[in-house]
């Protein structure tokens, strides 16, 4: 009976003490309030990156890498001759599939292949004013796709830096104006993230030499670029 009066002792004290931790008060939790602010720079764009390529379809995979290295260094080297630094010209892709023929009657296989090549390069324009002049010429060396056209700033980090503090600005008077109705006051900066968001003028995916000739012989308007900044800010509430 000891014994079992022992033990029974025993289970009491560490059933209060096992209480008493519980019981132990957690500190207060934070009170929090997230928002969303935003800024803008608005900057008139001085550079181009173009995408322009050759297409080209033939018989054999190596009558086809032929042609196509033929017409795709007349093409590179028309933009060196337009005066476009070796720097600003990079090659980002070159592939080799081959494309089955479908009988146009009947939408079926004929059975025969046509081996189908592609050289694309990316050039960046420092020059806008030339930009058209230089679709045209490419054009006219043989390119037969321009796949995209899109403009940027070469210098925008201050620009950028501005359009992020008024973000944080526009979150923080959003920020007191909901507290101030709760009848409460901004804390400290509990968490903080953003988002540049990039623009991109112009975009112009595509197909053949008609498309991409019609498409040089249209003005080209850079216009005027638009980066938003969103900032995600959580407070603490006093």
């Amino acid at each position: 009976m000891k014994t079992k009066s022992l033990i029974l002792f025993v289970v009491v004290i560490l059933a209060l003490l096992m209480s008493a931790c519980g019981a132990t008060v957690n500190p207060q939790a934070v009170r929090t309030l997230s928002v969303s602010g935003s800024g803008q720079a608005n900057l008139a764009p001085d550079i181009a990156y173009i995408y322009v390529g050759v297409h080209t379809e033939n018989k054999t995979a190596a009558e086809g890498v032929v042609e196509n290295n033929t017409q795709t260094q007349t093409v590179i080297q028309a933009i060196k001759d337009f005066g476009i630094d070796e720097k600003d010209i990079r090659t980002i892709n070159f592939s080799i599939y081959p494309q089955d023929k479908f009988d146009p009657q009947t939408g079926t296989p004929t059975g025969d292949k046509t081996y189908v090549v592609d050289n694309t390069v990316y050039v960046t324009v420092r020059d806008l004013n030339k930009l058209g002049d230089l679709l045209d010429t490419v054009v006219t060396a043989g390119a037969n796709t321009v796949n995209s056209v899109q403009f940027d700033v070469a210098n925008k980090a201050d620009a950028l830096k501005q359009a992020r503090a008024d973000a944080v600005k526009d979150a923080e008077a959003q920020a007191k104006s909901l507290a101030e109705a709760a009848g409460l006051s901004l804390g400290e900066i509990q968490s903080i993230s953003f988002v540049d968001n990039q623009p991109i003028m112009l975009d112009g995916k595509g197909g053949g030499g008609a498309m991409a000739a019609e498409a040089a012989a249209i003005p080209i308007q850079p216009g005027q670029l638009t980066f938003t900044v969103n900032v995600n800010i959580s407070y603490a509430l006093k």
